[in-house]
């Protein structure tokens, strides 16, 4: 059963297994003890620290290990707003960063302080001139990843960590997708990851914190892990991330270049076998083993659960899904259709034959869900008396709903004449405009009514 989902944990690596189950064996004991059971699982420690620091390009003593990487984020993020509150409170980020940044931002927003979310273009990734713009005098930290979670685009980290070393403003990036390809260029300052990315055991993160770089523990803390990451470390998933880490990092560039061409066969051939589907994510400047597509019509848990009958595990940013009933941040923030959302994250050794297989899969279980839902079967045909202007009442119905009664009755106005789409459905504000670009019509905008929203559509062809 192809796993295709590397993005939310990849699996176990060889390397890591076999680095756990030795471990297991012999990293059981303190390393903060003096005794020789203590003095082997020290060496054990510290020899899993120079390797990641290896990997990442740092100092061993710069490193410490964490629970995770959402912890090694909120560590990272609070320690540096604290060391620097002399010098302001203003947080900066992209839009489209992992949940765990944007939840230290509301947090610090709640205790007082300041964020900007900078946006991005509708390939995922933020002008460097745009977000060092945003970074001012008052600016405590920026935060920016080195890749997006969702649809795979790299994110100008070098550029925009060299305009912010020169306005004295520390970059914490989080590397959690892209560290397992390859070190992150620039001179930033923090760095984040997690070792289940990369194919590490889950439950362990990584903080970095430059030479030089102002920083304050918060919560309460004990000796361990300088002091940033409290509590009896795991030491044997210590050692299988750190030596996974390795591993991969050996293969990457053979790998990558691998995957990256199965990937462009997925960009490629799903417009061709599915109609009505928009790729998103930048085309070239993206992780290698990562594609996201959004299809019209098309409820996201139905398609899900559809593909995972067929034997492929993938995961969605869509709204239609039981998880949530709020598109994607990403997606929003990228102003694309998010409904019927599919990530492909192709894991390492991912046979070109599961490729075609699912592509084989893909365009019947699409098919499938558009037809259980009435979705149409093509762009409405004109219509001969129409009426100049219908009012679709889509109150209470979830994505993809609303637009798929819009589609419907859109050949029903002349040339000219508008469909209104009443909606109380969040992703009805990303997916209705996506439809008009689809299919080239209008959006003329929105306005907000007593209940929902209303979508003013003009038939242009």
């Amino acid at each position: 059963m192809p796993y295709f989902d590397a993005a939310s944990a990849a699996p176990l690596h060889p390397v890591a297994h076999q680095a756990l189950l030795a471990s297991l064996d012999e990293g059981w004991a303190d390393p903060a003890r003096l005794y020789r059971e203590g003095r082997r699982a020290a060496l054990l420690l510290d020899a899993a620290r120079e390797a990641a620091a290896e990997a990442v390009g740092c100092r061993p003593d710069e490193l410490v290990f964490t629970p995770s990487g959402t912890h090694a984020v909120h560590a990272g993020i609070a320690g540096t707003l604290a060391a620097r509150r002399r010098v302001g409170r203003h947080l900066v980020t992209s839009a489209v960063e992992h949940s765990s940044v944007l939840h230290s931002a509301a947090a610090h927003v709640a205790d007082g302080g300041s964020a900007t979310e900078v946006g991005v273009g509708r390939n995922g990734a933020v002008d460097a001139a745009d977000f060092v713009r945003e970074v001012g005098t008052d600016t405590a930290l920026a935060v920016l990843q080195s890749a997006n979670h969702e649809v795979g685009t790299l994110q100008p980290v070098a550029e925009v960590a060299q305009q912010c070393r020169e306005v004295g403003v520390p970059l914490l990036v989080d590397a959690a997708q892209s560290l397992g390809w390859e070190q992150v260029p620039g001179p930033w300052s923090l760095l984040t990851a997690s070792a289940h990315k990369w194919g590490g055991p889950a439950g362990v993160g990584l903080l970095v914190v430059r030479k030089g770089v102002r920083y304050a523990p918060q919560g309460v803390g004990d000796e361990r892990e300088s002091g940033r990451s409290p509590g009896f470390v795991n030491l044997p998933a210590i050692v299988a991330a750190a030596a996974s880490l390795r591993a991969v990092r050996a293969e990457a560039a053979q790998e990558a270049a691998r995957l990256r061409t199965l990937v462009e066969r997925i960009r490629l051939r799903v417009p061709e076998l599915v109609a009505d589907v928009e790729v998103v994510g930048d085309a070239a400047a993206r992780l290698p083993h990562l594609v996201t597509f959004s299809c019209l019509y098309v409820d996201g848990e139905s398609l899900l659960h559809a593909l995972d009958g067929a034997g492929f595990s993938v995961s969605s940013g869509s709204s239609c899904t039981s998880s949530t009933l709020t598109p994607s941040h990403v997606l929003r923030a990228m102003g694309v259709l998010s409904e019927g959302n599919v990530r492909v994250s192709l894991p390492r050794g991912t046979a070109a034959s599961d490729v075609e297989a699912f592509l084989e899969v893909l365009p019947g279980a699409v098919r499938g869900v558009r037809e259980a839902l009435g979705a149409p079967a093509a762009a409405a045909a004109g219509a001969g008396d129409a009426q100049d202007s219908l009012v679709v009442d889509a109150l209470g119905k979830r994505c993809p709903i609303p637009v798929i009664e819009l589609a419907k009755v859109i050949g029903d106005v002349p040339v000219g004449g508008t469909v209104t789409v009443l909606s109380d459905d969040a992703a009805a504000r990303l997916d209705i405009p996506a439809w008009c670009g689809m299919r080239e019509q209008e959006y003329v905008g929105e306005e907000p009514r007593e209940r929902g929203v209303a979508y003013v559509v003009r038939r242009v062809s």
